[in-house]
């Protein structure tokens, strides 16, 4: 098994990019495995690492098509639905409580307090 080069953070040659990086240039890895990465240095606690991609084997990034709009909408459409009291809450219901604040604090009393 080859090891991966390893550059140090910024200082990575032209030709290899983060995923991030890639997205900014309308690309993805496009199956291709990590062909380096970086390490940033930290006192006293492991090194921040990121994983680097060949540009020249990056694909471009697939559009979206009304299909997966619609599926992308009624995803983000479940996940304001109140398990408990079945309706729209108009938010994201946190996974903390698991369902809307409504049904979690039923009674103004209830709400946690901030000290």
């Amino acid at each position: 098994m080859a090891a991966l080069p390893v550059f140090r953070w910024r200082l990575a040659p032209d030709g290899y990019a983060t995923r991030r990086q890639l997205r900014a240039q309308g690309l993805r890895p496009g199956g291709q495995g990590v062909a380096a990465q970086l390490e940033r240095p930290r006192r006293r606690r492991e090194p921040l690492v990121a994983y680097l991609y060949r540009v020249d084997l990056a694909k471009p990034v697939r559009p979206m098509t009304p299909g997966r709009w619609a599926a992308l909408a009624a995803a983000n459409r479940a996940r304001r639905i109140c398990p408990q009291c079945r309706t729209d809450a108009g938010y994201v219901i946190p996974t903390s409580l698991g369902t809307c604040v409504t049904c979690a604090y039923p009674e103004p009393s209830d709400f946690p307090r901030s000290a």
